[in-house]
C-alpha cells in the first residue's frame, strides 16, 4: 500500500539542478503575493512530521529546508508577515491572509541552527531544487491525527522514496546540534 506523504514527494524525490542558486518563494494570495528570495541551493531539505510546520491541504508531511540566513530576504509585500508563535525556537513568519508559512529563522544565537533560515522549496516555481533526502519527526504525525496503526505503511512508502524516516533529524543534522553542545560545554575535540 502506497500512502500520499506530500505532493512533491508523491510525484517522486528529485534532486537539484547542478549550479542551481536560488529562486524566489511567493505566498498562496491572488494578488500581492509575499515574495521570498532565496539565493542558494537548500540544505538538508528533508519530510517533515512535526506539528508545527505547514503543511499544504492534505499532506502527511512539510517539505523544508534551509539555507544560510543572509542567503534569504524577503522581496515584496513583507508587511503582510507575522510570527506565528513568538514563542518557538524557530520563528515561523506566516502570510496574514492566506496563512502560508514564508520562511523561519532562528533568532537565539545560542541555538545550534542559529544562522540557517527555514523554508519550502516548493513555493518556488523555478526547477531546480534539490529534493528531500529524508523524513524527520515521522513520530510526530501521530499527535495530527495520523493512527498509529497507519506508521508502519508510512515508514515504508518514505524508504521506498529513498527518504530514510528517523523520529528526530538526520544523523547529520544530530551530529550538527551534539557539536555545538560539546563547544558550549567546552569538551569539544577536534579529529
Amino acid at each position: 500500500m502506497t500512502t500520499a506523504i506530500h505532493p512533491t514527494v508523491d510525484r517522486g524525490v528529485s534532486r537539484g539542478a547542478e549550479g542551481f542558486a536560488g529562486g524566489t518563494l511567493q505566498c498562496q494570495c491572488t494578488k500581492d503575493k509575499v515574495e521570498v528570495k532565496i539565493s542558494a541551493q537548500v540544505a538538508f531539505n528533508h519530510a517533515c512530521g512535526c506539528t508545527k510546520c505547514w503543511k499544504p491541504q492534505g499532506a502527511l508531511f512539510s517539505v523544508v529546508g534551509v539555507v544560510p540566513r543572509d542567503r534569504l530576504s524577503v522581496s515584496a509585500h513583507g508587511d503582510k508577515l507575522k510570527v506565528v508563535d513568538e514563542k518557538a525556537a524557530i520563528q515561523r513568519h506566516a502570510c496574514t491572509a492566506c496563512g502560508t508559512h514564508m520562511y523561519g529563522r532562528i533568532e537565539n544565537k545560542d541555538h545550534p541552527l542559529y544562522g540557517f533560515d527555514f523554508f519550502h522549496p516548493e513555493l518556488s516555481s523555478q526547477p531546480g531544487w534539490d529534493g528531500p533526502g529524508f523524513a524527520a519527526f515521522v513520530s510526530s504525525i501521530i499527535e495530527s491525527g495520523t493512527p498509529p496503526s497507519k506508521m508502519a505503511d508510512i515508514r515504508q512508502t518514505l524508504r521506498d522514496k529513498g527518504l530514510e524516516p528517523y523520529d528526530c533529524l538526520s544523523p547529520a543534522l544530530m551530529d550538527v546540534i551534539a557539536t555545538h553542545a560539546a563547544k558550549a560545554k567546552g569538551v569539544y575535540k577536534e579529529a
